[in-house]
């Protein structure tokens, strides 16, 4: 088991008694958000109220306050969220910059070499990768590869990408 696949487990393991404070959680690292060492839930050291979290989340605000207490007196949690940091999507406002999004989505994410040969692929067509993320699939339903390249795609590229091992569905 990786260590990847280690930390869910764990994480399931510690929240099994709560299943509202288990979709806190999952929030929380679905949106990189942290706790501070207050307790409260932050987005890159700004707090963010407990009453908001749990609007999104459809909990009560206390769930909130308790999820983020467990994840503190945790050992191996505290840390990971004491550091967890959001970074931009820049995705959404890509047409905006003049920037072409690829999300691949895979039969299996955890294969090796996903995001090398999509790379791959970009960078012999000479395109500047801008942004590359992947969604993770311990996390992720149905996890993606957004690969934010500059310009427009050049002929050829949309099929090569199309025919790598693993991918399922190539979405402009």
């Amino acid at each position: 088991m990786t260590k990847n696949a280690q930390m869910w487990s764990e994480i399931m393991r510690v929240f099994a008694d709560s299943p509202s404070q288990g979709r806190v959680i999952r929030f929380l690292l679905e949106n990189g958000l942290g706790v501070n060492d207050e307790g409260r839930v932050v987005c890159n050291r700004i707090a963010i109220p407990a009453t908001q979290v749990a609007a999104a989340v459809g909990v009560d605000r206390r769930v909130v306050d308790a999820t983020a207490r467990r994840i503190l007196e945790d050992e191996r949690l505290g840390p990971i969220f004491s550091r967890m940091r959001a970074t931009p999507d820049l995705s959404m406002v890509a047409e905006h910059l003049g920037l072409s999004v690829i999300t691949v989505t895979v039969d299996d994410a955890r294969a090796k070499g996903i995001v090398l040969g999509a790379v791959r692929v970009l960078t012999d067509h000479d395109l500047a990768i801008r942004q590359i993320f992947v969604t993770d699939p311990y996390l992720a339903e149905e996890p993606k590869l957004v690969v934010i390249v500059d310009g427009a795609l050049p002929p050829g590229v949309v099929e090569e990408l199309r025919s790598l091992p693993h991918v399922r569905r190539l979405t402009l």
